[in-house]
Order: structure tokens, then sequence, then C-alpha cells
């Protein structure tokens, strides 16, 4: 009778982990709609970001951002370029913004050339720089030339290394 009450108690147990695998359909489920990526505002980066879904700055960045939509938020600073279809900067920025639809808030400080095809400028953005409307086909080709440049550097890298 004693090791009946410990195998009933260990069918319980075994009942969790039946239910887990009916979890994972809904984990899979959720990662095919990705959330954005965070980067929070007590994370510092030193290097490049290249994303192919939304990502929201809070932190400091040190290096380039690639991504589909990117969101500098009050508190961030970042300094390098930045290239994407959608960009919002609430936060501070030192270096080059590239995107299809460019929005510099009233929180905005940008320090570098804006390159874009609608720009929005709220009042009280700080903007020191030029702007230059190019069409969505430059704003592509740019960031796969910086792809394939990044990728062919590293090959003669290590061709050099033989």
């Amino acid at each position: 009778m004693f090791s009946k009450d410990s195998k009933s108690t260990s069918t319980p147990a075994s009942t969790p982990s039946t239910a887990a695998p009916a979890a994972d359909p809904a984990r899979s489920a959720s990662s095919r709609t990705a959330a954005p990526s965070i980067i929070s505002s007590d994370l510092k980066i030193k290097g490049d970001l290249i994303c192919n879904g939304d990502i929201q700055i809070d932190g400091t960045i040190e290096g380039d951002v690639v991504s589909r939509s990117i969101t500098v938020g009050e508190g961030a600073d970042v300094r390098g370029s930045i290239s994407g279809e959608a960009v919002r900067i609430c936060g501070a920025v030192n270096g080059q913004i590239k995107g299809t639809t460019v929005t510099l808030a009233k929180t905005a400080k940008v320090v570098g050339d804006v390159m874009h095809q609608t720009l929005s400028i709220e009042p009280g953005a700080f903007f020191e720089g030029q702007c230059r409307r190019i069409d969505s086909a430059q704003i592509g080709a740019d960031s796969r030339a910086s792809k394939k440049e990044s990728a062919s550097s590293s090959s003669s890298h290590s061709a050099a290394a033989e």
C-alpha cells in the first residue's frame, strides 16, 4: 500500500511533464511573431547590432545599428550609424541615420546626417547636420552592401592568416 502511494505521487509528477509538450506549440507560435529586442537603460553595448525585426534602445550603444524598425528611447545614447525602414529617435544619436521613415521626437538630440524618404522633426528636437532625401532602394542597397563588406573582410582576414 505504501508503494502504491509513492506510485500515485509519481503519477501526478508525470502529468505536468505531459502538459509541458502542450506548452511547446504555444511557444513556437509566439516565436513566429517575434517580440521586439529591448536594450534596457542599464545595458551598454560596444559593437554592431543587426536585427531583422524591431529594436527598442534605452541603453548605450557604441556601434552601428541595422534593423527593420528602430526606436531610440529618451535616455538612450547611440554613437554610430543607424539604418532601418522606420526610425524614431527620442534620445541622443551621434552618427548617420538612414531610414525610409525617420522621426525626430521633441526630446531627440541628433548630431549627424539624416538620409530619408520621409522625415518628421517635432518642435523642440535638436538636429545638427544635413538631411538628404533618398529613395528606399538606396537604403536597402546600403545595408546589403555593409553586410557583404563585413563578410568579405572576414574572408580576407582568414586568407591573410593562412
